[in-house]
């Protein structure tokens, strides 16, 4: 991708970490940013560096949404969102999660993206088409027993993105997911930096990602996870082809011709 002028981009989490370093690539390509951020200042320091607009909103809360959809309008409207805000419990055990973590993640991992998605999607129609990128991680491929809820959220986000993939395409908007491994951001806490560190466990920095984001925006695929890990390029993960019915369990139970239609590859 060589050019985003005229472009506006809209970055969630924009104020550190993996947000930061992708709205920097993006205003780099010439994108406006509408850095967007629960910490106020954070995303005023962020629009100033780039030349774009801060938004201080909570992604979890449908009004703030709204806030969020204006500031784009006034440069514009939207064509890129990456939708990255995310958060942790840290809790490896349910049984201590009590029912302020749980909302909590619930609402920025996966409420953030899915009021995220629903917000821009007719501002982007209204364009021509656009771009769409969650921020999932590797724990939404895989089982990470050291957070299941988070785990949970990451799974949510990356079947919304494969879901929806179809619809949105038919509107010219492309919607993908990022599955980045451990990354060097301010989620990695002083306690788990500090056993990564000691066992030489080295950290993704968040430049490589926002490669990938770019790999998103840029592209014409969608619905795709694109997994992040240190000397790979950005790469869609293949998922495994899902077991049909068994033959002789349904012959004579379904309308003729089922049985022999082709199946749909894996994705």
């Amino acid at each position: 991708m060589d050019s985003l002028q005229g472009k506006v981009a809209v970055v969630t989490g924009a104020a550190s970490g993996i947000g930061l370093a992708s709205a920097r690539r993006l205003a780099g390509l010439g994108a406006l940013v509408v850095a967007v951020d629960i910490d106020k200042a954070g995303a005023e320091r962020v629009a100033k560096e780039l030349g774009g607009r801060a938004v201080h909103a909570d992604v979890s809360r449908v009004d703030h949404w709204e806030a969020i959809v204006a500031g784009a309008k006034e440069l514009g409207g939207i064509d890129v969102a990456f939708l990255n805000a995310g958060v942790t419990t840290g809790e490896q055990d349910v049984t201590a999660l009590d029912d302020e973590q749980y909302r909590h993640i619930m609402g920025v991992n996966v409420d953030g993206v899915v009021f995220g998605t629903r917000a821009v999607v007719p501002e982007m129609a209204a364009r021509g088409g656009g771009a769409i990128v969650a921020t999932a991680s590797l724990a939404g491929l895989i089982a990470f027993p050291g957070d299941p809820v988070y785990t949970l959220t990451k799974h949510a986000v990356v079947g919304f993105v494969r879901a929806l993939a179809p619809r949105l395409s038919e509107l010219n908007i492309t919607v993908n997911a990022v599955c980045p491994s451990l990354v060097d951001t301010p989620l990695i806490d002083g306690e788990i930096r500090d056993a990564l560190a000691g066992s030489g466990f080295p950290l993704i920095d968040p430049d490589a990602v926002a490669d990938a984001v770019l790999h998103c925006v840029g592209g014409e695929a969608t619905g795709q996870a694109v997994f992040v890990q240190l000397g790979w390029e950005p790469t869609a993960y293949r998922f495994g082809r899902p077991p049909g019915p068994r033959l002789d369990s349904v012959k004579g139970k379904v309308p003729p011709g089922w049985l022999s239609a082709p199946s749909p590859p894996p994705s």
